[in-house]
């Protein structure tokens, strides 16, 4: 078992169970932003940041029995929930992560919607650029989201709080 894989393994164990596949990859996606380790590669795609890698990952540990996926209808579409299994709870039992703590971010990222985390994880995408050109990108990479002026601000404070909040965790550790 490699390490990124056990890695996600914790990510879900924190959160306790999260519901779908483009929150946990938006998850994933501002962890490693925000300079926790993980490695996925990513590329910019419909809802944002994905990672194909991270896709496989989770797949391999569905099918080695560590990981529950449950497919539910959901109105006109189906929604997946992840959780750990008893096997998958047993192992990371006695796999020795070193990892620095990230539980509170993992639980506190899992109580935002995915449409939140989407807008979060493109405004991290285009960290390089300034406000306002991420705004312009946002507003034209997004216009189906129709996201407000407003929440893109709530997503650069956002940003700010949760690595405040790695750094509360990493102080304490």
């Amino acid at each position: 078992m490699m390490k990124e894989h056990a890695k996600l393994m914790k990510v879900i164990s924190s959160a306790g169970e999260i519901i779908g596949r483009k929150k946990l990859q938006k998850m994933i996606y501002i962890a490693k932003k925000i300079d926790l380790p993980f490695y996925e590669k990513y590329n910019f795609h419909f809802y944002g940041p994905y990672s194909e890698e991270l896709t496989l990952r989770i797949e391999e540990l569905c099918n080695l029995g560590f990981l529950n996926e449950v497919h539910e209808k959901k109105g006109g579409y189906f929604q997946y929930r992840y959780s750990l299994t008893d096997t998958g709870t047993e192992f990371l039992g006695h796999y020795d992560l070193d990892l620095p703590p990230f539980e509170g971010c993992m639980l506190h990222l899992n109580e935002q919607s995915s449409r939140f985390l989407e807008l979060v994880s493109t405004v991290l995408y285009f960290d390089g650029l300034e406000q306002e050109e991420v705004k312009e990108k946002v507003f034209t990479l997004k216009s189906k989201q129709r996201y407000t002026e407003e929440e893109i601000l709530d997503a650069y404070k956002y940003i700010e709080n949760i690595r405040g909040l790695v750094a509360e965790e990493l102080a304490k550790h």
